[in-house]
Formats: C-alpha cells, structure tokens, sequence
C-alpha cells in the first residue's frame, strides 16, 4: 500500500467519524423531551429602571405527566414578608427553585454567589400549571426582579435550561445550585450547560438593564 492510499484513507476515516459525532449530536438534539419558550427578556430589550422591575418570563413545556416534571406545588412568593407564605408559599433566594427543581437559570451579571456559574431559578416568583394533557404538561414560570442585583446601566445575558434527569429517578429535578465550568475559563456559558446536561433547548438573550 502506498503512502497516497493510507492518506486517503485516514481523511475517510476522519470525515466518517465526524459524520456520525454530527448524527449523534442531531440525535441527541431530536431526543429532548423538553421545551422552554422565553417572552422575555428579548434580544436587544432594553429592561427596567435602576436595574429593578423587570422580568423573566418562562413557558416550559414537557412531554410528560406532572409528576415526572418535578414540579412541587404552586408559588406567588417574593422576598422579605413575602418568602415562603401562604396562600402558596416558595422560598426565595439563589440556587436550586423548591417548586421546580430541574430549572437552571444564568445571568452573567449575576453580583453574588458563583456569579454566571450562580442558579438564581429560586428567585422566581409565580409558578403554576397551564396545561395538562394525557402525557404532556406545560408549566410557566415568571420573575420579577424587585432589586438591582443584577446589574444596572450594563448589558447582561440570560441563559434558560432543564436538567437532564442525572440519577434516572424518571423526574426532572437534577437542577443544581452552581453549574459547573466545565471548562474553567472562569464563566459559565452554553457550553458548560451542554456539559452538566440538559434536557431541554437552552433559552438566551442579549439586553440592556437600564439605569
């Protein structure tokens, strides 16, 4: 065999495996079972005064009954008096969300915790149930950000996912409270996301938290 032969051959064998690491991620892409609409913010939204009154929005929908969707119960919480009270009580603060615990939301100017690596999804605020049918569920989930945390006068990006069900107990509630970085660049992005593993699309947008 001469040298041209086994070259060629080589660039096959590359181009074939890149072929089937590209079906296998297509496939991986077609198998999520869970799917995340985001109303806002929007690219390019230009949100709130002094950092604060301004919201996340969430529709999630699952092809799954509730009870695989890990959600815990209704919520219209907030902070101070209205942490973990009636008439549908939520504790309030980072990390893990106690009403929907596989939900992983980033902010890339988040000020304290792990920063962009910090989930914040337990700062949402109003969570319940809009649709349920023979094996699908669809769940909202808002926040209202009624303190300037989160930045004010400065560009900030948002990333919105669903953990992969991680311990195989059929729920998804593997969310964590500090995501990974997976690849220690100090930031934590769509690539760390894809590395924890997601069974969802991943949400994002790009805007301005007025002054």
């Amino acid at each position: 065999m001469n040298t041209n032969t086994v070259k060629f051959g080589l660039i096959g064998m590359t181009a074939l495996v890149a072929a089937f690491s590209s079906i296998g991620a297509l496939a991986t892409e077609f198998e999520r079972t869970v799917d995340i609409k985001m109303f806002a913010p929007k690219n390019g939204d230009r949100v709130g005064l002094g950092g604060r009154g301004w919201f996340v929005d969430l529709a999630i929908s699952f092809e799954h009954p509730l009870a695989a969707t890990g959600f815990s119960g209704f919520q219209l919480t907030g902070p101070a008096v209205h942490n973990n009270v009636a008439p549908f009580p939520g504790t309030f603060s980072l990390g893990i969300d106690d009403r929907l615990p596989g939900l992983i939301v980033l902010l890339d100017t988040t000020a304290g915790g792990a920063k962009s690596c910090q989930n914040i999804a337990n700062l949402f605020n109003l969570t319940g149930v809009t649709d349920i049918k023979e094996g699908s569920t669809e769940l909202w989930d808002t926040w209202l950000v009624g303190a300037p945390n989160f930045g004010v006068n400065t560009v900030s990006n948002i990333l919105v996912a669903v953990a992969a069900d991680l311990n195989q107990d059929g729920i998804f509630n593997d969310a964590p409270a500090v995501i990974p970085d997976a690849n220690g660049d100090g930031v934590c992005d769509k690539s760390d996301l894809k590395a924890f593993g997601l069974a969802s699309n991943i949400q994002k947008a790009k805007f301005f938290i007025n002054p």
